[in-house]
């Protein structure tokens, strides 16, 4: 199987999210993100290694949806 190929059929591709990623879209500070993590009320950031955290770009996008659905 080709990179493209097993690209394809993991589906489409998805982004992590850095914290300033995350606060340009939400428009929440980086004190109120984490209390809502906390509170389990926004999606757990994800450790790539042992510094680095980052958010499903898939999961902030639903969240976002869901806050505007109502």
């Amino acid at each position: 199987m080709t990179q493209a190929t097993a690209s394809k059929a993991a589906g489409p591709i998805r982004k992590a999210l850095r914290i300033p990623q995350v606060i340009e879209r939400t428009g929440l500070s980086k004190t109120h993100l984490y209390r809502l993590v906390q509170q389990g009320k926004f999606p757990k950031p994800h450790n790539l290694s042992e510094r680095v955290r980052a958010w499903d770009e898939w999961a902030v996008a639903a969240w976002l949806a869901e806050k505007f659905a109502r």
